[in-house]
């Protein structure tokens, strides 16, 4: 899950912050709120190289936070006002990089 408030001041901050929710985007992950983003990895490898990916693209400025929970602990989440989103992710494609 990554967790970002970023400023919106200026010209500049727009950017970052456009061209940071895209490349979340074009990485698989699926906004769960304005700015919680999800993706689904299948082992620690696959989240040791996400992880490092969104160092590597981070915004200038702002917050930015990252947390990793298992698959069983996702599944466990309650919904106390309004309902799961339906957008689901159902693939095996995977990131090979050599």
């Amino acid at each position: 899950m990554v967790f970002f408030d970023l400023p919106m001041q200026t010209d500049n901050n727009r950017r970052e912050y456009t061209r940071f929710h895209k490349f979340l985007l074009k990485q698989g992950f699926i906004m769960m709120q304005k700015s919680v983003y999800t993706k689904l990895v299948i082992n620690n490898v696959t989240s040791a190289f996400m992880k490092q990916k969104v160092k590597e693209n981070l915004p200038k400025e702002g917050l930015v936070e990252l947390l990793e929970v298992t698959e069983n602990q996702f599944s466990r989440i309650e919904y106390l006002v309004g309902k799961e989103q339906q957008i689901t992710e159902d693939g095996t494609d995977r990131i090979v990089e050599i």
